[in-house]
């Protein structure tokens, strides 16, 4: 994957419209008002599909001045070890989901991330592009 004069690993537009594509499918069939964890799962059925590799619940360490501080944060996915997909399930995205976000990308070394809320009417209105 290319990394962008920042050094932060860049995505292209092709995956995030497939990720998108994905999220609206799975908005579609299951509605809104379950929890997270079902669109997680159901997301990873769908990204499979489009094949896609993407892996779920990925562990992202915090390091503090060289060490690692043995707590971290779990992404929700990450789609071909380039694009964040922070899942929600909300009345609306928040400030705070952005900040968490942003420091999620931070932390990766992404350019690129989704906050998705399965929670919205349509879910073209529950999508939060995010870039740093």
């Amino acid at each position: 994957m290319p990394k962008d004069e920042k050094g932060l690993m860049e995505c292209g537009d092709e995956l995030i419209e497939k990720v998108i594509r994905s999220a609206i499918k799975v908005h579609t069939i299951l509605g809104p008002g379950l929890l997270e964890s079902v669109y997680e799962l159901a997301m990873m059925v769908e990204l499979t599909e489009m094949s896609l590799s993407a892996k779920r619940q990925v562990e992202i360490p915090v390091i503090y001045r060289g060490q690692d501080l043995g707590i971290g944060f779990r992404a929700d996915i990450i789609a071909e070890s380039s694009l964040l997909l922070e899942l929600k399930s909300v009345d609306r995205i928040t400030d705070i989901h952005l900040a968490q976000t942003i420091t999620y990308l931070k932390l990766l070394k992404f350019k690129r991330g989704l906050i998705l809320n399965f929670n919205a009417k349509l879910m073209k209105e529950g999508i939060r592009r995010v870039s740093i």
